[in-house]
C-alpha cells in the first residue's frame, strides 16, 4: 500500500478482512484491519471478534508510507493473528478460545478502501482529490467450509504457529518505540484477552 501524499488528518486508507456481508448492517462480525488514520504515518490495527471490535493498537511509523509501498501483511491462522510491516511482526491476537475468548472462524473477505472520519481529524478538503495506491495484492486462502486447520495448508506449519524469540524480540522493540495506543492498557477498552499473558 501506499496512502495520499496530500497531507490531512480524516481521511482513513483501509485494507482489512471482514465476515460482514456487503452493503448490509454489519453487526456483530468478525474483522481483522489496517487503518491510516489521517496521512501522518499513523496506522492503526483492529480485531473484531463476533462484536463491534474496538481492540485498537495504534503506531507511529519509522518511514514515511505515502513516499513509497510498504507491505502490510496478515497471517489469520487457528492459532494466531499475526499484523507485520515489511515482514516486522508489530501484534499479535492469540487463540485462546479456551480462556473463553472469541477468535474468527467464519469465511472473511478482503476490502479496500479510503473514506472520511470524523474521529481521524478534520479533512483539509483544499489538498483534495486523496489517491490510495494498492501494488502486488495477493493472498492464500483455504475454501470456505473446508479444514483450514489443515497441516497441509503451508500457513498451518511450525513456523506459523508461534513467533521465533527473535521475531517476539524485535516485536517488543517496535511496540516499545512505536506504538501510540493499546486499548488494552485503558481501564474503559480493556477486553477480556488483555488479562492472559499470550
Amino acid at each position: 500500500m501506499k496512502i495520499p501524499d496530500k497531507k490531512t488528518g480524516g481521511i482513513v486508507t483501509s485494507f482489512y478482512l471482514t465476515s460482514a456481508p456487503d452493503n448490509q448492517n454489519a453487526g456483530n462480525h468478525f474483522e481483522i484491519d489496517y487503518e491510516f488514520l489521517g496521512t501522518n504515518g499513523t496506522v492503526q490495527t483492529n480485531v473484531y471478534d463476533d462484536d463491534s471490535g474496538h481492540r485498537e493498537q495504534s503506531f507511529n511509523l519509522w518511514f514515511d508510507p505515502s513516499k513509497d509501498f510498504h507491505s502490510y501483511d496478515i497471517l489469520w491462522n487457528s492459532h494466531q493473528i499475526l499484523f507485520t510491516i515489511d515482514d516486522i511482526p508489530i501484534r499479535v491476537f492469540k487463540n485462546i478460545m479456551d480462556k473463553g475468548v472469541p477468535f474468527p472462524n467464519k469465511a472473511m473477505h478482503i476490502e479496500t478502501s479510503i473514506w472520511n472520519a470524523d474521529w481521524a481529524g478534520a479533512v483539509d478538503w483544499q489538498n483534495a482529490p486523496f489517491i490510495a495506491s494498492y501494488s502486488d495484492f495477493g493472498f492464500y486462502a483455504c475454501p470456505a467450509n473446508s479444514d483450514c486447520a489443515s497441516n497441509r495448508y503451508v500457513w498451518n506449519g511450525p513456523s506459523y504457529i508461534e513467533l521465533s524469540p527473535q521475531q517476539k524480540a524485535q516485536m517488543a522493540s517496535y511496540r516499545q518505540n512505536y506504538m501510540t495506543y493499546d486499548y488494552c492498557s485503558q481501564p474503559s477498552s480493556r477486553k477480556t484477552e488483555c488479562s492472559f499473558d499470550v
